[in-house]
């Protein structure tokens, strides 16, 4: 079993370095052969899902060795690149044989609710996935320092055998509140919240008054963005939340964990009704 370590937060980043070292410990210590090489990005990445920038710009991607504090023996690459491109060129040839498994983080900060969507370490497995490769994100909550880098290493290593017999394409996200690994309260499955990054979008018209908001034509202005919080307060539960869901969870001190799938055709009923009125729509709009 190979296993493709990346992240967005960059290939210098702490919680790299933690999750390198608990999988080759993991490794050397497993009764079957497992090999654990790192491909991540040379910058912060933060934010960027499944992007992987102006690749039709360009004919090649920079590379440069790294070397990860404890894990020295794990071949280390960090690429001019954003996650989800870091995974590909890992996947298909770039830096040896093909990997079985995508293991994206230790991201600083939970990958909950709404942000899922743009999360650059969900985005890298997701990447991943849709080449046949098995993949967990893992993230820790931040704002709680010292950072527990290895009570997300020592959860998210107790999923490998699981991941490992899991059918191709499988995808988990692994968030974890930062506390000793004695005082985590277990790992929970958990569903998507409806917590986001940002909770309301205004003019600011200390800016420029008569912008858009007031039905001005200002050419020129800032839109003031009120940031929500992805964990809710401790204990509380808030009216569009549920006890199950993945922040509340966090939130509560428990890591939760979530299995995920990327774009895919929708084939539900509701959306062949939708494309076949469309698409009824279309020839008579078009007809000659």
């Amino acid at each position: 079993m190979r296993l493709l370590v990346t992240n967005d937060d960059g290939v210098h980043a702490p919680g790299l370095a933690a999750i390198t070292r608990a999988l080759a410990g993991w490794a050397a210590g497993a009764q079957e052969p497992h090999e654990v090489v790192v491909v991540a990005p040379l910058a912060n990445h933060s934010g960027a899902s499944a992007a992987v920038g102006t690749v039709y710009e360009r004919e090649s991607i920079s590379y440069r060795r790294v070397r990860v504090p404890g894990a020295e023996g794990v071949p280390t690459y960090g690429v001019d690149a954003p996650p989800a491109l870091a995974v590909l060129v890992g996947v298909l040839g770039g830096f040896g044989p093909r990997p079985d498994i995508v293991v994206s983080g230790i991201n600083l900060g939970v990958n909950v609710g709404r942000s899922v969507l743009h999360s650059g370490t969900v985005g890298a497995t997701l990447a991943g996935a849709q080449l046949g490769l098995r993949g967990l994100a893992v993230s820790l909550r931040a704002g709680f320092p010292p950072e527990q880098w290895e009570t997300a290493s020592a959860v998210a290593v107790s999923l490998l055998p699981a991941l490992c017999a899991a059918p191709p394409r499988t995808v988990l996200n692994l968030n974890v509140p930062s506390v000793p690994l004695e005082e985590l309260r277990g790992v929970r499955r958990a569903r998507i919240s409806t917590s986001g990054i940002v909770r309301s979008a205004s003019e600011d018209p200390a800016h420029r008054p008569g912008g858009p908001a007031a039905g001005g034509d200002a050419d020129e202005g800032e839109v003031r963005l009120t940031l929500g919080a992805a964990v809710p307060t401790l204990g509380t539960v808030d009216a569009d939340e549920d006890p199950e869901d993945d922040a509340v969870l966090v939130a509560a001190g428990y890591a939760s964990l979530t299995p995920i799938v990327g774009v895919r055709e929708d084939s539900g009923q509701d959306a062949d009704e939708v494309v076949r009125a469309a698409l009824t729509q279309a020839q008579r709009a078009l007809a000659r």
